[in-house]
């Protein structure tokens, strides 16, 4: 859990300062709308160009666990139409990677940007979600099976508010937010005949503001905000009690925030005051993924396993570094859950 709260510091330490023009990381467009430094002395190009690469680095992380894999958990084709629903629950969590040191927060660093290495620590990411499939059209018959059945795709996702020590991470609104979508079955599970659909579902978290204060430096994030659209290509079969799903897809992932930030430095024996506001910090990345899903249990009610994998992307675009991690890595993603047909 701890380690969970410091994927928000280093997305919102992301913000303590960005220059106003884009940067490709991962296949990747980071932009920052607005950037003004109101100080007496300094530049803020060096604490700019860390935020950025460390929102580079962590934002795509949030937005694999967000997307996961398999809309439904085990679920391959759609349901057979009205009255027919299916309730999936799982704790997902991608296996990313945070940095490992605090960003510093410093004006007094010159003009040019510093190379620093940050480290990074392995750290699963979870985000727990419930989504639901209800059946609104059968599809049309095909011998042993039906094609071009539609199934709606609603769920809810959480993220807890958080206090430890000098961190806060609370709900600008809502701890929980919505996520819509449609499943089309290209066919229908039979006894003879796997299950295969075709679906688009847009998830997102709940907005988030996030509080930070190290020594008489602080920093205050608004409105964190990641949402994915993800797009689903899922095969499955069951046999008896046990049950195999697979799945390839695309996730085109956006975070966005605002931020503030105060930074009080000793210059020369002369207390100085800076601050650094910032509007429109956006990112945009898009990957390819691959899953597969194991279930067991019976055609009600079955427990399901994920283990999946979100692609790298081509560009490795930075100045600072974090141990042996790249922005543009590819990362793994699983998930554990129950899927209930009812």
């Amino acid at each position: 859990m701890l380690k969970a709260r410091a994927l928000w510091l280093a997305a919102a330490a992301a913000a303590i300062g960005c220059l106003s023009f884009p940067v490709a990381v991962e296949a990747q467009n980071t932009t920052l709308s607005n950037c003004t430094l109101e100080a007496q002395y300094g530049s803020a190009r060096d604490v700019c160009q860390k935020g950025r690469d460390i929102f580079a680095f962590v934002a795509p992380q949030l937005g694999v666990a967000l997307s996961s894999g398999n809309p439904i958990l085990g679920e391959g084709g759609t349901l057979g139409g009205w009255g027919h629903r299916a309730l999936s629950v799982r704790l997902a969590a991608a296996e990313g990677y945070l940095p490992r040191t605090a960003v510093p927060l410093s004006l007094n660093r010159g003009t040019g940007s510093n190379v620093d290495d940050f480290g990074a620590v392995r750290t699963f990411i979870p985000i727990p979600t419930a989504d639901l499939a209800v059946g609104l059209f059968p599809g049309m018959p095909a011998g042993l099976t039906n094609i071009g059945g539609v199934d709606a795709l609603v769920g809810v996702t959480w993220i807890p508010n958080v206090e430890s020590g000098a961190f806060s991470l609370k709900a600008a609104s809502a701890s929980a937010s919505l996520s819509y979508g449609v499943r089309v079955g290209l066919l229908q599970e039979s006894s003879f005949v796997p299950g295969v659909s075709v679906s688009v579902l847009r998830r997102k978290t709940p907005g988030q503001n996030m509080g930070y204060m190290q020594n008489d430096d602080t920093l205050q994030v608004n409105n964190i905000l990641v949402s994915t659209n993800t797009w689903r290509a899922v095969i499955s079969k069951r046999v008896a009690v046990l049950g195999l799903a697979a799945g390839v897809g695309r996730d085109d992932i956006d975070a966005s925030a605002g931020a503030a930030a105060v930074i009080n430095e000793t210059v020369l024996g002369q207390p100085q005051r800076g601050v650094v506001k910032i509007s429109g910090l956006k990112t945009q990345t898009r990957r390819k993924t691959a899953f597969a899903n194991v279930s067991f249990g019976v055609s009600a009610m079955r427990i399901v396993g994920e283990y999946g994998w979100s692609s790298a992307g081509d560009l490795d675009v930075r100045i600072n570094n974090f141990g042996t991690r790249r922005p543009n890595e590819g990362y793994r993603y699983g998930s554990l859950g129950l899927t209930l047909r009812f």
